[in-house]
């Protein structure tokens, strides 16, 4: 434990942002195994809530992962755009513990789960950064939250 409350995991600094608490629906994961950040975080999951966890909506929504970015594609908007923007997310999670890893390796699209934890900021000695979104209302690149996942269930 660091003096400001963060962890070292591995040489990074793990710096808590602020307390994370949300259920949502696994829309998609994406597993990774190279590169800096998939050490830290080996999967990302897509997640929707209220209008974007329904089979109605989901049904028209295309969703899809890649390079640690989440994808969504519509022929015809089934809810209004910003409802899709500000009711889904992609979040790079980090494991908190061998338990919490083990956990996450048995979640898949379409669970509910409730996942518990601190939205952190990562550093490293080399001066590499890895920051988290603190709101629902942001898109694009940096709107994605870094979670480090202390509790995790499935529903």
């Amino acid at each position: 434990m660091t003096a400001d409350g963060g962890h070292v995991f591995d040489g990074y600094v793990i710096e808590p942002v602020q307390p994370f608490s949300h259920e949502a629906r696994v829309l998609h994961r994406r597993d990774y195994h190279s590169g800096r950040e998939a050490h830290l975080s080996p999967t990302d999951l897509a997640l929707g809530w209220g209008p974007m966890s329904t089979d109605e909506v989901l049904q028209q929504v295309h969703i899809s992962q890649r390079n640690r970015f989440y994808y969504w594609r519509v022929e015809q908007f089934p809810i209004p755009r910003r409802e899709i923007e500000t009711h889904s997310t992609n979040v790079h999670v980090i494991p908190a513990s061998p338990q919490v890893a083990s956990a996450l390796e048995r979640v898949q699209r379409d669970d509910t789960v409730r996942l518990a934890g601190q939205l952190v900021n990562v550093r490293a000695a080399d001066g590499w950064r890895w920051r988290s979104s603190t709101t629902f209302e942001d898109t694009g690149d940096g709107a994605c939250e870094l979670l480090w996942l202390e509790r995790l269930e499935i529903l």
